[in-house]
């Protein structure tokens, strides 16, 4: 073989050696990116172990600040709180969700108590207070009404931005939410309030171990696809976002996580905005399962999966491996 048959670039290269490969790297992941789900529970001096979620728990409110300030502790910049309702205060309209002293609007205030420098997320939308399931107010047809589930919506975010949230985060998908929202934050004094619009929420199969850990597994009547959107469809998405955009998001978010990418990869070119992908509780549990079952190594699999995201073009990744992964990447 001469001389000039070799390759006058070989891509090994630059894969040779670990210093290499750390400095060639196109893109890294921060404890910064994530965002910590927590989810919340009656009672008190409590942990729920969640048997859907290997390794995660429920905490009551006295113990959810302990969780920001471990957070905070690995450098994660927000938690997202969710809660379980007591099945005794779930009813048709939801009303718990307007009631100032509900479980999240005490979390919010116990986690900003413990942890004034962590950003607090709240979700807002029916579907943890509803006694059938649903993210809105049904009518007599078991059809979803949007728009007076927006006025109800637009109160239950104030009552969270006066607890202290810091992002307000409509989960709902009902239309001209976000702009309702917005209007409603500004009149309220509340201009510095974000709101981080789930603008590509899917009618996703992956949900499933969160419905667990919210307690409204077997609630829901019917499904949600008359407002989640149409796995088949992405151009939807982007219709989606535009409108969530022009009516005052912030920042906007693809959900699931990793069968999105493409979704998450589209929104980043087209929109120049803060875009945040939710690694969703079926795909933790995959990775969770596989580890336990030896088809991959656990931390590996975690690292790997959210540099995907930030590949694709993620802001930042809501992840319930948000503290094992700050570990590891401070490790």
């Amino acid at each position: 073989m001469t001389y000039a048959s070799f390759p006058a670039t070989r891509m090994r290269r630059g894969r040779s050696t670990a210093w290499m490969r750390a400095m060639l790297a196109e893109h890294r992941l921060h404890p910064s990116d994530l965002i910590l789900p927590l989810f919340v529970c009656a009672g008190r001096g409590c942990e729920e172990p969640i048997p859907a979620l290997p390794g995660l728990s429920r905490w009551t409110v006295d113990r959810i600040g302990g969780q920001a300030r471990e957070a905070a502790a690995l450098g994660i910049p927000c938690v997202a709180l969710f809660p379980n309702t007591p099945a005794d205060l779930r009813t048709e309209d939801g009303r718990e969700a307007l009631y100032r002293d509900n479980l999240i609007c005490q979390a919010v205030r116990a986690v900003k108590d413990a942890c004034p420098e962590i950003g607090v997320l709240t979700d807002v939308a029916l579907d943890p207070y509803t006694a059938h399931g649903h993210d809105g107010l049904v009518d007599e047809r078991g059809c979803v009404r949007n728009d007076e589930t927006t006025a109800v919506l637009v109160e239950q975010a104030l009552l969270q931005a006066e607890a202290g949230a810091d992002i307000v985060a409509p989960s709902d998908m009902m239309d001209g939410r976000v702009g309702a929202i917005r209007a409603a934050l500004e009149r309220g004094g509340r201009c510095d309030t974000a709101i981080m619009a789930y603008a590509a929420k899917y009618a996703s199969a992956f949900y499933g171990p969160f419905r667990d850990a919210v307690g409204s597994r077997g609630l829901l009547k019917g499904d949600k696809r008359s407002y989640q959107m149409d796995p088949a469809n992405g151009a939807e998405a982007l219709r989606e976002v535009a409108l969530d955009v022009a009516e005052g998001a912030d920042m906007v978010m693809v959900k699931p996580g990793l069968p999105y990418l493409d979704i998450v990869a589209a929104v980043r070119r087209e929109f120049r905005l803060p875009v945040f992908a939710y690694q969703v509780s079926g795909e933790y549990a995959m990775i969770e399962h596989a580890a336990a079952a030896g088809a991959g190594e656990r931390d590996a699999l975690i690292l790997e999966t959210l540099l995907a995201f930030k590949r694709a073009g993620a802001t930042g990744v809501l992840s319930y491996h948000a503290l094992d992964a700050a570990r590891l990447i401070g490790g």
